[in-house]
C-alpha cells in the first residue's frame, strides 16, 4: 500500500511549489524608462525582484518532491520486481510522463528566474526609443501549470507503483528442470 505520509508530504511540497510559481508570475519584474535629472539621457528602472526568489523557491520545492517520490520508489529501476499487469504498465507510463512534466516545469522556473533577474544598464543619449527587456508574460505561469501536472502525475505514479510492488509474489515452485524419465 502506498505510504499516506509520503503522499501528503509530496502533495504539500507540490502545492507550495505551485503557489510560489503563481506568485512569481504575478510579481515578475517590469521596467520603466526614466530620464536623468539633467535630461541628457534615458535609462531603465526595474521594480521589485521578488519573483526570482519565488521562482527559485518553487524550483527547490518541486525538486524536493520529485526526489522524495523517486527515493521512495527507488527510481523505478532498483528494488524488487513488480508484478505484471495494469498497475505496472501504468506505473511505467506515469514514470515517463512525470519526468517529462518535471523537466519542463524546472526549465520554465529556472530559465524564468534567470531572465527575470537580468536587468540591463542601457542608456540612451540620442532620441532613439529605449527598450527595457523583461521576462515575457506566461513563463512562470507555464512553470506553475507543469508543476501542477507533475504533482498529479507523480501521485498517481507512486500509487500505481506501490500497487504493483505489493502484489508481486515470487514463484514458489521448483525452478530447475526435472531429471525424471519422460512418461
Amino acid at each position: 500500500m502506498a505510504s499516506k505520509l509520503l503522499l501528503i508530504t509530496v502533495f504539500i511540497f507540490d502545492l507550495i511549489a505551485f503557489g510560489l510559481a503563481v506568485a512569481a508570475e504575478q510579481r515578475r519584474s517590469t521596467a520603466t524608462v526614466q530620464q536623468d535629472s539633467e535630461k541628457d539621457y534615458n535609462y531603465c528602472i526595474y521594480d521589485s525582484d521578488i519573483a526570482t526568489g519565488f521562482a527559485v523557491g518553487a524550483f527547490l520545492f518541486l525538486l524536493a518532491s520529485q526526489v522524495l517520490i523517486m527515493f521512495a520508489s527507488k527510481c523505478f529501476c532498483c528494488g524488487k520486481p513488480l508484478s505484471p499487469g495494469g498497475s505496472r504498465a501504468w506505473a511505467v507510463i506515469l514514470f515517463i510522463v512525470c519526468w517529462v512534466f518535471f523537466f519542463i516545469a524546472e526549465i520554465c522556473l529556472f530559465a524564468g528566474s534567470i531572465k527575470n533577474a537580468y536587468h540591463t544598464k542601457y542608456r540612451n543619449i540620442f532620441n532613439e526609443p529605449l527598450d527595457c527587456p523583461s521576462l515575457r508574460k506566461g513563463v512562470f505561469a507555464a512553470g506553475a501549470a507543469f508543476t501542477l501536472f507533475t504533482a498529479i502525475v507523480s501521485e498517481f505514479y507512486y500509487v500505481c507503483y506501490s500497487k504493483a510492488r505489493d502484489s508481486f509474489h515470487p514463484y514458489g515452485g521448483e525452478v530447475g528442470v526435472g531429471m525424471g524419465t519422460y512418461k
